[in-house]
């Protein structure tokens, strides 16, 4: 299951599941590591955007 942070629209981001881990992913390329908790690829996702 994907999910959608739409905050900025040049930067958008999505977390991903990929078995039991759940990865960041920017539309600009970036991309988190993998993190055991969504709670946690979240955080990495929105201090992306902030410095992004």
């Amino acid at each position: 299951m994907a999910e959608q942070d739409a905050r900025d629209p040049d930067h958008l981001t999505t977390t991903t599941e990929q078995g039991r881990f759940c990865v960041a992913h920017c539309t600009c390329g970036w991309r988190g590591p993998a993190r055991r908790a969504r709670s946690q690829a979240r955080t990495d996702a929105t201090r992306h955007e902030s410095g992004c």
